[in-house]
């Protein structure tokens, strides 16, 4: 695969130190275990059999650790900008296949990857771009005709914890329909997910918004507190018991098709 040399991020989001900094820390975050959930959810009920599943920002392979799991019959490709993601997300899932791929810049996929993926998942990656719809359109060289994109994007207010990690902007349901248009996509849904109880776990995180970011801007890693693994256990638990869909919610969630009629 060819990719162009420029950086998918700004210079200030440096997400080899991103993966090396956060990787552990993101295994015991209950939203990602409550996202992941609702992408599986998503995929089998939409796309059952699938059998080439495309991770688009792959980060260091937690999703791709569930979808193995989940999906043990299928092949899957991981696609990540941070060479750091890359190294972990294979040493997590040997049997999957991951690329450091810039999808802000024009790709030409290798021939065996071309349209490739039966279903594609984009999950917590649009936020951190200046433009979205390209990476999106990008994307599309390697999914098949029909092929179920999975997009997960956060809503609500932003955290100073969020602006840290380079968050540009946060979503609403229609916000996240008209961008997946925009980039080509037929959309069959875009809705908010996890009220209350996600809900009150972001506020919780906006709460200590400045307080995490003075925790990970110091050089040596601190430990939980009693507390904080407490009430980490405490969201992991009501987290299951959200509303999956609604208006409320802020975790936005939608599903939508490659066109099965593209030439």
């Amino acid at each position: 695969m060819t990719t162009g040399n420029s950086p998918a991020f700004p210079a200030g989001d440096d997400w080899d130190a991103h993966w090396r900094s956060y990787g552990s820390s993101a295994e015991f975050n209950p939203a990602q275990a409550f996202r992941r959930n609702l992408i599986l959810k998503l995929i089998r009920e939409q796309a059952p059999r699938a059998t080439r599943v495309l991770d688009i920002g792959s980060g260091q392979g937690d999703l791709a650790v569930d979808l193995r799991a989940h999906l043990p019959s299928s092949a899957i490709l991981g696609l990540e900008l941070s060479a750091t993601g890359v190294e972990i997300a294979r040493e997590k899932v040997p049997e999957a296949r991951f690329l450091q791929c810039d999808l802000l810049q024009q790709v030409n996929p290798h021939e065996d990857d071309r349209h490739w993926a039966t279903a594609a998942v984009c999950s917590e990656v649009l936020e951190h771009v200046d433009d979205p719809a390209k990476l999106l359109r990008n994307a599309r060289a390697f999914l098949a005709p029909g092929c179920l994109l999975v997009v997960t994007v956060p809503g609500g207010p932003m955290s100073a914890f969020d602006r840290h990690i380079g968050h540009r902007r946060h979503y609403t349901p229609s916000g996240l329909r008209n961008l997946l248009q925009e980039a080509g996509f037929e959309v069959e849904f875009s809705a908010g997910a996890g009220f209350p109880f996600f809900n009150l776990y972001r506020l919780a995180v906006i709460a200590r918004g400045r307080k995490l970011v003075e925790r990970a801007r110091s050089p040596t890693p601190a430990r939980l507190t009693s507390m904080e693994w407490l009430a980490l256990q405490f969201f992991r638990t009501l987290l299951p018991c959200t509303f999956t869909k609604g208006d409320w919610g802020w975790q936005i969630i939608a599903s939508a098709r490659e066109s099965a009629t593209r030439e």
